[in-house]
């Protein structure tokens, strides 16, 4: 079963060539994946009928207890069955439903298959954490589906809206099987299943909370307000997701865990309720609708409720009547939402309104339909009278909730006939003062998918038998009854029968007085979901609005203030709550005083930026306090954070005097005396709560460091840098989260200066590029504006003739073109000395755009733009990439980022060995390179240019404005 999942995908990866080659037959060989585990699902129907099964293991991330777990029972195979059968049928149906030129085609197609070999992976898994991961893979690609008519909006809100819903409600099922794991002591279903977790707080939490991702993604209210909405999908997506797969992930849930948790004080007053409100509710809502399609969507939703309330309620002979009814519902729902299709390709419109006469233009369409709606109706002798037979009977042998059950049943099952007959008569009848609807004729290729399906409706009625041993075989993991029932087409005259033929009858008179329902309907027509989330979207974006406008004043004194007060707040009531001083060593100045006497310094140089009044200055004495801490570390024996922090502070400082050329020289006029004694108290304050913090920290240490440890796994490695071995090994994960909040910083300073085109003006000039302008014998630069006679015969750099002569320096000219390549270099070996010696791909990558830093203060703009012609986004994307990539590749052994090492033998060089770490340090080497030349590009290459346009406007006699032309910010 695992080659077959994994073909879906495969396949699904080569739709695009296929599409590209077979137009729409393509779809016909993405059938095959699906057709085949039909086929091997078929062949285990004697197992999973005997109840016993098939599994397949793999342990996935063993450490903490997570594996991929894939087990066929008999519940997994009547969902495999309608997965895979009804997933042939939709996509052999695609094929005639789509065009050679259908936009966007292929990418539908992939996401197609991928949907379905996700969904059989969803109800094989027997483990809860790879179950709720192919559950959200079937939320990611169904929102791809709903939404592949991108540019209409509807689409895309429509699709947005079901992810939004569907994902919530995954979230908080994911925290209720966390719970679950932790209670039952693994995440195997079938072992919770087996020896169920204590009842409790929090495994009643756990059941809510699963409950809601359950209800959420079966669109049970009052999370039914995504479905209706995502029939802007494609119809084949209708047919398939939302009347056999997706939607039928959450009663399968539920059905998967009642016989565990139904007992659950909180299970059965949540499923009950909720689901018998559903069937109401959206039974009503079918009444007075007019395209066909939302009928059958809003039918859908009081199914789906009628689903959920017969599968929760925990008897052994209503979860036969529910297995029954998925089958059922599948069976009936999907063929008809393919006869709309159908119907809307041949006619133009899916208005009830305005067809008619399409049965006697389309009678083979017609005779599918009555089929298919026969059995929706629960008429004999279909399925759906059997499956409603059986439901009704159940009931009517339980308790009093299960009799009140049943009277929503009976009122459901009403509406639910008068929406069917509502259905054949607006979508194929005549009807008086309607011409007849012109369509064309539709091959049988295109009719087959559906005719089969209504057909095995069908021929399961009498034949409901061959089903019930199956079926059973999940039901018997209830409680058994003192008198088991078993599914057939006739159990003779009773009180069942009885309510069937009320039912029948009810929605025939529904029917007949349509008018009038219509109108009560709108009359005392409630609010719907999809107004009332819209609301709620309103109110918390006007609520956002509001909290943002209150907190964002735009002070960074403010800013600043707020943060060091919650940061009191916190520290101080954990000080004071458990007073962690008292029995503490008392605090130790320093180890040696050469560590007094740099603290002194620094903290000298952080008192003296307060005092100054320019820019430059207190930029310089801030970096005086950052190299004066990386001293701190040379004193205490770490050269790998001293020779990091010299190299941040250095590129730092560099970035504060490139930004200060647009900024005054001098901070503004003196602080009021009100705004001094207000800060003042916060500053000291929050600088004594830390030094308090971090002594008690220090001294009150009851767990042996971690320290120690480190250093140990780093030599039994054999490894000797043990700071480089804790960043891209012990403490990876760390890196990796560095490096992403690396990137969005640098999307954020660059976003705040370019809003459209980031190229323009990054680019050199021709005259400027090329390699031959390092060469010895390069002639000098001509056609790029050059200084007076004075200036240099030989251009030692690309693009330094494009500085102005006072802003050229030979000197610092020469010294760059001598060092670039050595400290370029400088920085690869700093990136293969890590694990021996201090070094990284952080300060590799550091010291890389230092170099190009430096060529950008000697030759400007174009001479970046020469020397990093690419554009700073792809070293910063690879590098995500490759540390990304190495931490997957881990998955393979159980861990993420887990460390691969390779040894082997190379003629001349003699042994080697190789590890994984290199690969993701080479990667937060890219990142921090791309990091630093975004950095400079923006805030040196830049302004550069504005200064320039500036001057040029100031020069012509214009006012110098913001930059309309280039859709750029002006700081």
């Amino acid at each position: 079963m695992t080659a077959l999942i994994v073909c879906h995908f495969v396949l699904a990866a080569c739709a695009r060539p296929l599409v590209r080659w077979l137009g729409a037959r393509a779809f016909i060989v993405l059938a095959l994946p699906p057709a085949a585990t039909t086929c091997w699902a078929l062949a285990q129907w004697d197992t999973a009928a005997s109840g016993a099964s098939v599994t397949w293991s793999w342990a996935w991330m063993p450490d903490y207890g997570v594996s991929v777990d894939l087990r066929l029972d008999a519940l997994a195979e009547l969902m495999v069955l309608l997965a895979a059968g009804v997933g042939t049928l939709v996509l052999l149906y695609c094929a005639s439903y789509f065009s050679d030129d259908t936009p966007r085609l292929a990418g539908f197609a992939g996401n197609l298959l991928a949907f379905a070999g996700a969904m059989l992976a969803l109800v094989l898994s027997d483990d809860l954490i790879s179950l709720y991961v192919f559950w959200e893979l079937t939320t990611v690609f169904s929102y791809l589906l709903i939404g592949y008519d991108s540019e209409q909006r509807h689409s895309r809100r429509s699709a947005l809206q079901a992810l939004t819903v569907t994902t919530l409600g995954g979230l908080a099922m994911l925290i209720g099987f966390l719970i679950f794991g932790q209670e039952a002591g693994t995440y195997r279903i079938s072992a919770i299943l087996t020896d169920p977790p204590p009842a409790g707080a929090a495994v009643e939490a756990a059941v809510l909370l699963i409950l809601c991702g359950a209800l959420s993604k079966s669109a049970v209210w009052p999370f039914s307000l995504w479905l209706p909405n995502a029939m802007a999908a494609p119809t084949p997506v209708s047919a398939y997701l939302h009347a056999a797969a997706m939607v039928k992930a959450g009663v399968y849930l539920v059905a998967r865990l009642a016989p565990g948790f139904a007992d659950v004080p909180a299970w059965r007053p949540v499923v009950m309720v909720l689901g018998a409100a559903t069937m109401l509710l959206g039974g009503w809502r079918a009444l007075r609708l007019n395209d066909l399609k939302i009928v059958l969507a809003y039918g859908t939703v009081s199914q789906l409720g009628f689903l959920t309330l017969l599968a929760g309620i925990g008897n052994r002979d209503l979860a036969l009547a529910a297995a029954a009814m998925i089958l059922g519902h599948a069976l009936f729902k999907a063929p008809l939402f393919l006869v709309t299709g159908i119907v809307d390709h041949a006619a133009g419109t899916r208005d009830l309104r305005r067809l008619s006469g399409v049965g006697r233009a389309l009678p083979h369409v017609c005779a599918v339909a009555v089929l298919a709606a026969a059995s929706m109706a629960a008429l004999p002798p279909l399925l759906g009278f059997a499956a409603k037979e059986a439901a009704f009977e159940a009931l009517l042998h339980g308790d009093a909730a299960d009799r009140w059950a049943l009277g929503v049943a009976v009122v459901g099952s009403m509406l639910t006939v008068a929406y069917t007959v509502r259905f054949l008569w607006g979508g194929f009848l005549r009807k008086p003062g309607v011409p007849d609807t012109p369509v064309h004729r539709v091959g049988p290729a295109f009719l087959a998918p559906p005719a089969v399906l209504a057909l095995c409706a069908l021929v399961l009625g009498p034949g409901v038998g061959w089903t019930d041993r199956l079926l059973s075989a999940y039901a018997d993991a209830f409680p058994a009854s003192a008198h088991p029932y078993h599914l057939a087409l006739w159990h003779g005259w009773g009180t069942a029968l009885l309510l069937s033929a009320v039912a029948t009858a009810g929605g025939a008179v529904l029917f007949a007085a349509r008018d009038t329902v219509t109108r009560l309907s709108r009359r005392i027509a409630w609010p719907t979901a999809d107004s009332v989330f819209g609301h709620v979207l309103l109110g918390l974006e006007r609520l956002s609005l509001q909290v943002t406008g209150f907190v964002q004043r735009g002070s960074l004194s403010v800013y600043l203030a707020t943060t060091l007060l919650v940061m009191l707040a916190g520290q101080l009531a954990v000080l004071i709550a458990d007073r962690p001083w008292h029995g503490a060593a008392p605090p130790r100045l320093w180890d040696v005083p050469l560590q007094g006497v740099v603290a002194a310094l620094t903290c000298a140089a952080a008192l003296l930026c307060l005092t100054v009044r320019r820019r430059m200055k207190a930029v310089v004495l801030a970096g005086l306090t950052g190299y004066g801490t990386a001293l701190l570390f040379v004193v205490q024996g770490g050269p790998d954070l001293a020779l990091t922090q010299f190299c941040v502070e250095t590129v730092s400082m560099i970035v504060f005097v490139l930004v200060l050329r647009r900024m005054p020289v001098h901070f503004q006029e003196s602080v009021s005396s009100w705004r001094r004694a207000t800060r003042i108290p916060v500053a000291l304050a929050a600088a004594a709560t830390v030094s308090v913090v971090v002594w008690v920290a220090a001294a009150a240490r009851t767990a042996p460091p971690a320290g120690a440890a480190m250093v140990e796994e780093t030599a039994h490695h054999g490894l000797k840098d043990v700071v480089a071995t804790i960043l891209v090994d012990l403490r990876a994960w760390d890196t990796m989260g560095e490096s992403a909040v690396l990137a969005a910083a640098a999307v954020g300073v660059t976003s705040l200066i370019y809003l459209h085109r980031r190229a323009e003006g990054t680019v050199a000039p021709p005259e400027v590029r090329g390699h031959t302008a390092w060469s010895v014998t390069a002639a000098p630069l001509t056609g790029v504006p050059r200084g007076d006679e004075g200036a240099p015969e030989r251009g030692w750099l690309a693009a330094g003739g494009t500085l102005a002569p006072e802003h050229r320096s030979v000197v610092f000219e020469v010294v760059t073109r001598l060092l670039f390549h050595p400290v370029l270099v400088l920085s690869v070996y700093l990136l293969f000395c890590a694990e021996n010696m201090p070094g990284g791909g952080f300060v590799g990558g550091l010291v890389a755009g230092l170099a190009l830093i430096t060529r950008y203060l000697a030759g400007g703009r174009f001479e970046l733009a020469e020397a990093a012609p690419l554009q700073p986004g792809l070293f910063t994307g690879l590098g995500l990439f490759l540390s990304t990539g190495v931490a997957l590749l881990g998955l393979f052994d159980g861990t993420v980022l887990h460390a691969w090492t390779y040894h082997g033998r190379l003629p001349l060089i003699g042994d080697y060995e190789f590890g994984t770490p290199v690969i993701f340090d080479c990667g937060v080497y890219l990142l921090v390179l791309g990091v630093v030349l975004d950095i400079v590009r923006a805030l040196g290459a830049k302004i550069d240019r504005q200064i320039e346009r500036a001057a040029a406007e100031k020069a012509a006699g214009r006012t110098p404005g913001p930059e309309h032309d280039t859709g750029e910010a002006t700081p």
